[in-house]
């Protein structure tokens, strides 16, 4: 069966959904030991969470790249992340979704979140043909992110460069069988209704 062009697949429980992010290690390491984000961490900026586990290899270079060297597995809960895309706006004015390019603007000032719907990986890191969700959260959305939503982080680094050795030694079904189990989330009636061109 095709998947769907836009879908979020994710690894969720019952109640919580894991995300992911990438932080220098003096972000990461205290956010994991502690399962909360540091004094240090800042609030005032957005952040960006991705429930794909292999577009955050994209994005972080399997945690290689200078101030990402260390990937988080943020648990937080289904009610806030559901939240959090009710609360939404695309990242870019898309014809046929929004009326009009100022509308569409000044849905974005007014959002606490924001939408990308950025092409998918395979274990190169090489484009796939359906998108991944990556969700943006500023003002009360990070403060609640931080302080309400989150239920434990996890440092996956080591994670990220076995599946990155096993990739590059060529061993791929070894490498997909260490990949967090992510399928469809279940997003019923408007949740995603407009986010989805």
């Amino acid at each position: 069966m095709e998947r769907p062009q836009r879908e979020i697949r994710a690894t969720y429980e019952a109640t919580t959904i894991t995300v992911y992010q990438a932080y220098p290690p003096e972000l990461g390491l205290p956010a994991a030991r502690e399962g909360r984000f540091p004094a240090a961490w800042k609030r005032d900026r957005m952040t960006w969470i991705k429930p794909s586990f292999l577009w955050m290899m994209y994005r972080c270079g399997w945690a290689t790249k200078p101030g990402q060297e260390t990937v988080l597995a943020v648990e937080i809960t289904r009610d806030g992340f559901e939240w959090a895309l009710r609360h939404a706006c695309l990242s870019h004015h898309e014809r046929g979704l929004h009326p009009d390019r100022s509308t569409w603007q000044s849905q974005l000032k007014r959002s606490p979140t924001r939408v990308q719907w950025d092409p998918e990986r395979d274990l190169h890191l090489r484009p796939l043909p359906h998108r991944s969700l990556q969700l943006g959260l500023s003002g009360t959305a990070v403060a609640r992110y931080a302080d309400e939503w989150t239920v434990s982080v996890s440092d996956v680094t080591e994670l990220a460069h076995k599946v990155q050795a096993l990739v590059g030694r060529g061993e791929l079904g070894s490498a997909a069988r260490l990949l967090p189990e992510e399928r469809p989330y279940p997003a019923d009636g408007d949740l995603l209704a407009h986010l989805r061109p």
